[in-house]
């Protein structure tokens, strides 16, 4: 399959996406936020070419890593240069090869390793500047560390979930500064509410930052349309799910609907929903 026989910078110019790609669908999904993380921390490894017969490169692997330096409008990018041509079949074998073992992190990794840069640094913003990390994924993973004091009362004493915090103080801090009456409120009233209708608090007042907290929450009671669906699990998946609604702190139907959205989200499904 050929050996690198040497890694230099070579001009974006200079390089072709090959056939061979295993990755052919949602291409550009989260490319933003590859670009983000190789601007703040740089290409921590090189792409994989060869040379084509038109004088240029072809990509085998590192397609997207090729796109985010294109968005960046960078002249070159770091690429290790195969001693011989690959054919279309071999370069799907190395694409799909090193897709496979390109696992994401365990979230419980990214918790941890957020949650210590917001103890060293005090601000999200801090944790995305250093990081690269999108600020919507940051705040999910740091969690309790992130609440104010008041809010981590509430939580210590039993009267709200951790996740229902966390939604009530994102929910409070849009406008700004996050506002503790509001935070404070929004929590008590979420708590016997769905997480349909906690989500639809934070999306409403994202949209409307200065819409009264009393009406936010009115709206959020009516709710919209939502379609409940019946699924059978067998008895390992279901075993499985109550341990991620209890590591969430949540139930059973609503970590279901956040793994649903999760995965759909992924998959380029929920885009403009």
């Amino acid at each position: 399959m050929g050996i690198i026989r040497e890694t230099r910078e070579i001009p974006l110019s200079e390089l072709e996406i090959g056939t061979g790609q295993a990755r052919l669908r949602h291409v550009d999904k989260d490319i933003d936020e590859l670009a983000e993380s190789i601007r703040v921390v740089g290409l921590l490894e090189p792409i994989v070419v060869c040379e084509n017969d038109k004088g240029k490169f072809e990509i085998i692997t590192g397609q997207r890593r090729f796109l985010a330096h294109v968005k960046l409008q960078k002249p070159t990018i770091l690429a290790g240069i195969l001693n011989e041509r690959v054919d279309e079949n071999t370069a799907k074998i190395l694409s799909v090869t090193e897709n496979l073992i390109r696992l994401d992190l365990d979230s419980r990794d990214l918790i941890d390793v957020c949650t210590l840069l917001y103890k060293r640094y005090g601000s999200i913003k801090s944790v995305v500047e250093e990081t690269g990390l999108p600020i919507n994924k940051v705040s999910s993973y740091v969690k309790y560390d992130r609440l104010i004091p008041e809010l981590r009362d509430l939580v210590d004493n039993g009267e709200v979930k951790l996740k229902t915090a966390l939604r009530a103080q994102d929910a409070a801090s849009v406008a700004g500064p996050t506002s503790k009456s509001e935070a404070i409120e929004f929590a008590k009233e979420m708590e016997s509410m769905s997480g349909a209708q906690q989500s639809k608090i934070v999306k409403n007042r994202q949209q409307e930052p200065n819409k009264p907290s009393d009406e936010v929450i009115e709206d959020a009671r009516k709710g919209g349309r939502i379609t409940q669906i019946q699924i059978s699990l067998s008895s390992e998946a279901h075993d499985s799910l109550k341990k991620y609604a209890d590591y969430e702190q949540t139930t059973i139907p609503d970590a279901a609907r956040l793994l649903i959205q999760d995965g759909l989200g992924k998959s380029g499904f929920m885009e403009g929903n």
